[in-house]
């Protein structure tokens, strides 16, 4: 910290003896003055907080640059640097600090200090991270705060009630028995990459459910949309993790640029012909109505409320937008472009990590089988929403696997006022970063946090369990909206593989890399063996 009193003392010499005999201007003395002022108004906002962060415990700091050498590692190191902090520094206290720059963070791991921030409704705003976002999301229901963001909240909720969740259940069918067949070219010869697969079959299950559009990404091995979402994903982690890479204009300089601009483009160009021809469609119902009515025409209103719940979200989008005295196009394309990417990079993720753990532990496989078994006989049925709610084992074993491994590992608030943990009060201002992946290992939540056992999620387990200890949907008011879709949609696609085939590992959990974007994943992806049902 800047010492103010001594830049005071240094000017009064200046301005008494003239320091090395040089002319003293009026413009020289104004420009000291302003410094000075600058310098005492600096250490009076940040000395509290600088001495209240420097009591918790954390990696020392260099000046301006704070922690930024540590974190200047390859890409692949990052997330290990990060969620390793925890067992360096916070593993008494269940928090540690850090700097990025001249920004603190707070690195929180136990559900009693994570309780007090998400569960707040004062400290709803994303940090500044959130930020590189904006080019590509906008500020939708994901980035954005304070009354806009509830605003969305309250259009958006109606689009995932349970009775219209019930009519996604026939594009569920219908795509997960597209997996299905996709696969089976697999079978017995030898390892694979299992993203791929799901990846695109979680994009045509929200393109169709919630957006009207077939997206034929199942069909379409090379989909340039989910390779610009994985490209964005790695470029705005970089800028995340190198303070000379946030600013504006020193990034349009880097060489990942280009890349960001063309992503950005790929993924746009998706959303507005989304939103394009869904309005096309709309406007010819409209008219379609209208010439009836003329006429004197009715139909069946429950087809037409049918087709409207299985497409509400868009749907509640356009009609919200009081033909853009509302919501204009960009608000639209914020939304749209929000829930096509978490409405199924999120699921891909935790599905692929589903599978693999299951992979690994034929035992607890077996028993997932043997519960399909003994819902569905000998049939080769398609499941029914009755039939996904008793898969209570399965249910298990996706919050399980959601629990080792979160699809977003992370989650960042800005402090808007003090809040006390522990003995420790933490500054407004501060991020807090909820560190998902080391919060669902906590030994004292879970005992043996690193075994894969679904058990801890039966009924009599959870029970009296820390409603924050467990958080892979977030909690508290901005909490995902769309949790029971996405569990409901894993509960699909994984009961139609399994009914279908057996599933091996290839490679171990230790040995594979974890890359901590926007999503936690795999660098090299899952690789496994697939054998037919016996």
């Amino acid at each position: 910290m800047l010492n103010a009193t001594k830049m005071v003392h240094f000017l009064d010499m200046f301005l008494q003896y003239k320091i090395l005999a040089l002319p003293v201007s009026p413009t020289v003395v104004i420009l000291l003055v302003i410094i000075i002022s600058l310098i005492v108004i600096y250490n009076k906002k940040y000395a509290r907080l600088y001495k209240l962060l420097d009591s918790i415990p954390g990696p020392s700091a260099l000046p301006i640059i704070g922690n930024t050498i540590e974190i200047n590692v390859d890409h692949d190191e990052i997330f290990e640097r990060l969620s390793g902090m925890r067992q360096l520094w916070g593993a008494r206290t269940g928090f540690s600090k850090g700097w990025l720059g001249s920004n603190p963070y707070i690195f929180i791991s136990k559900a009693e200090h994570v309780e007090p921030i998400m569960g707040s409704s004062k400290h709803i705003n994303k940090s500044s991270d959130y930020n590189y976002l904006h080019p590509w999301l906008g500020t939708g229901l994901l980035t954005s705060s304070g009354c806009k963001w509830h605003i969305r909240r309250k259009i958006l909720t109606p689009a995932f009630h349970f009775r219209i969740l019930d009519d996604f259940i026939e594009v569920f069918r219908e795509q997960s028995n597209l997996l299905v067949e996709k696969l089976a070219k697999e079978v017995g010869k030898g390892s694979f990459n299992i993203f791929p697969y799901i990846t695109a079959c979680t994009l045509d299950i929200v393109c169709e459910t919630a957006m009207g559009w077939q997206s034929n990404a199942q069909n379409d091995s090379e989909s340039d949309y989910v390779k610009a979402v994985y490209e964005i994903g790695s470029i705005i982690q970089q800028r995340q993790a190198k303070i000379w890479l946030q600013p504006d204009l020193l990034f349009r300089f880097s060489n990942l640029y280009k890349r960001h601009e063309n992503c950005i483009k790929i993924l746009h160009n998706a959303s507005n012909k989304v939103i394009r021809e869904k309005k096309e469609e709309v406007q010819k119902q409209k008219e379609k109505k209208t010439n009836k009515q003329d006429n004197n025409v009715t139909e069946d209103d429950s087809s037409v409320f049918g087709r409207k719940k299985r497409l509400a979200f868009l749907d509640l989008l356009i009609e919200a937008s009081k033909g853009g005295t509302v919501l204009t196009n960009e608000d639209i394309r914020e939304e749209v472009d929000t829930f096509l990417f978490e409405g199924h990079d999120t699921t891909s993720a935790g599905l692929c990590w589903l599978l693999f753990l299951l992979a690994s532990n034929q035992k607890i496989q077996d028993k997932v089988a043997s519960e399909l078994k003994d819902i569905f006989g000998d049939s080769n049925r398609s499941f029914t929403m009755k039939d996904l709610h008793e898969m209570k084992y399965l249910d298990c074993c996706i919050k399980e696997a959601l629990r080792l491994y979160p699809s977003v590992p992370f989650l960042a608030r800005t402090l808007q006022e003090d809040i006390k943990l522990g003995k420790h009060i933490i500054p407004a201002g501060t991020t807090a970063m909820i560190v998902l992946y080391g919060l669902h290992r906590d030994p004292e939540v879970f005992r043996n946090p690193e075994i894969f056992n679904p058990d801890n999620f039966l009924p009599e387990n959870s029970q009296g369990r820390h409603p924050f200890a467990y958080i892979p949907f977030s909690a508290g008011p901005r909490n995902c909206i769309g949790q029971k879709f996405a569990l409901l949609e894993e509960k699909s696609v994984a009961s139609s593989i399994l009914r279908k085939y057996r599933v091996e590992a290839v490679d171990r959990r230790e040995d594979l890399t974890l890359l901590g974007e926007l999503i936690l994943r795999p660098k090299n992806g899952i690789r496994l063996k697939l054998y037919p049902r016996n």
